[in-house]
């Protein structure tokens, strides 16, 4: 089972502060136990100083005689203190609460020099040996000396200890577990961010795309989070909008020449007609083939080129030649029209570095765009120069201006400026939208100016080689 983010931090949480709290558990029974170690020590050797002291009173035999009961009224009042004294022969000459004592120490034998622990009945005693001389020679105590085994009942240490233990572990264990539940309450009001975030990812459809999340009350480690959140759906809606407008383009565009295409399929097999009928009828559809064939081309061409998937061989253009060669192969055109297109360079050899092609189609839409819309006896000029580290490229034209208001939208798909010059185009509304995405293919921009009585297209494209400061005319 996988655990939340949520149980996780909570269950680390705990495990911090029950790590935190055993270590200061730890650190205080040890001080504690120390302090009872030296309490007892003390305790100890106070008693066997105690005792000391009432042996050295022996100096007569009355003392002598009399030292079991000196010995008893001093311990009196120490319930936890027995007395083994023997004299040097092992021979038991007091005794203070034998039983606390083990059997080994009651038959005689020695403690260690650094003092001995043992338990008897259920109860832990300390104790100490120590070998006093006594201060009558002559008296009945063999070789004057006794020893002197002191035993301590620490029982009451260690059930405190005990205690302190039990009761610390208890501590710990609901610090643990109210920490647990603290860290809980604490992951889950932070990550509170990620759940609406969550909850709005999950709410998220094509007729949703508005919706975003509050910015303001974020964290600021979740701010990024939302921010970049915030701006992923920006990108899917203004994509979605995107694809959805070119899907209604496309389907408005093409359901002309469908319809057109049906409605003469239909007329021309309403009756019986002769095979010169049936080849107009055949070569009028094939018009129609041929523009859907072009829009569709024009369209794939605007697919690829927004996902920055369009071939871009690079190779040095010279806009000028380009210019020219266009000049020429719409020179026939022109002179239908009644309009004359000149060329003018700012400039020997402005160059730019791309393909050749693409360049050539975008600059022709627009020269194409301009006999269009130039009355007869007007001029279509194509200006060719730079400014700083820009080639500039303008196709100017006389005519009927263009609104303030269609201008931004100008390069859109299936965009035509007015009615007048959707009646009087032939196009689908794609060729200018086709230069922009070369232009800016190239590492350009496009841009258009129209006023009473002129139309510009001006084109700006990375130079391939810098040259000095000089604006096309």
């Amino acid at each position: 089972m996988r655990l939340s983010l949520t149980a996780r931090l909570a269950l680390l949480f705990a495990a911090a502060t029950a790590g935190l709290l055993v270590v200061v558990a730890v650190v205080l029974g040890r001080a504690v136990e120390a302090h009872f170690d030296e309490l007892d020590a003390h305790e100890l050797a106070g008693r066997m100083t105690l005792i000391g002291n009432q042996l050295q009173r022996t100096g007569d035999p009355q003392a002598l005689a009399t030292l079991p009961r000196r010995l008893d009224d001093a311990l009196v009042g120490f319930d936890t203190v027995a007395v083994l004294i023997r004299d040097a022969e092992g021979a038991e000459i007091y005794a203070f609460r034998p039983s606390n004592f083990d059997a080994a120490q009651r038959a005689g034998t020695a403690l260690p020099a650094a003092g001995a622990a043992w338990t008897q009945d259920g109860r832990r005693y300390i104790g100490r040996e120590s070998v006093f001389r006594l201060p009558a020679p002559d008296a009945a105590v063999a070789a004057g000396e006794v020893r002197v085994l002191v035993a301590l009942d620490i029982s009451h240490h260690l059930h405190f200890l005990e205690t302190v233990r039990s009761r610390l572990w208890l501590g710990i264990s609901l610090a643990a577990a109210a920490a647990a539940l603290l860290g809980w309450v604490a992951a889950r009001r932070g990550l509170a961010p990620l759940r609406r975030v969550t909850a709005t990812a999950c709410g998220l459809s094509a007729d949703h795309l508005d919706r975003r999340l509050d910015e303001r009350n974020a964290p600021s480690e979740v701010r990024e989070l939302v921010e970049a959140f915030n701006g992923m759906l920006d990108r899917l809606q203004s994509s979605f909008r995107r694809l959805s407008d070119f899907s209604a383009d496309i389907a408005h565009e093409l359901r002309t020449p469908v319809s057109n295409l049906m409605t003469q399929t239909a007329v021309a097999l309403s009756q019986v007609r002769s095979a010169d009928e049936y080849r107009e009828v055949l070569g009028s559809n094939l018009e129609e083939y041929e523009r859907i064939a072009r829009m569709v081309g024009d369209m794939l061409f605007l697919a690829q080129a927004e996902n920055g998937r369009l071939p871009l061989p690079v190779e040095t253009v010279t806009l000028a030649d380009e210019a020219r060669a266009l000049a020429e192969f719409y020179e026939a055109l022109a002179d239908e029209g009644g309009v004359r297109i000149s060329v003018h360079e700012a400039g020997e050899g402005v160059a730019v570095a791309g393909d050749r092609l693409m360049l050539r189609r975008a600059l022709s839409n627009l020269l194409s765009n301009a006999l269009r819309h130039t009355p007869a006896g007007g001029t279509v000029a194509i200006d060719v120069g730079h400014r700083g580290d820009e080639a500039v490229i303008a196709v100017r034209n006389a005519g009927k201006p263009i609104p303030a208001e269609e201008l931004p939208r100008i390069f859109e798909r299936f965009h035509r400026a007015g009615p007048g010059r959707r009646d009087r185009g032939e196009g689908a509304g794609l060729g200018l939208a086709i230069t922009r995405s070369i232009v800016e293919a190239h590492g350009g921009r496009v841009e258009a100016a129209s006023d009473a009585g002129e139309t510009r297209f001006i084109l700006h494209l990375p130079l391939a080689r810098p040259r000095p400061a000089r604006v096309a005319g």
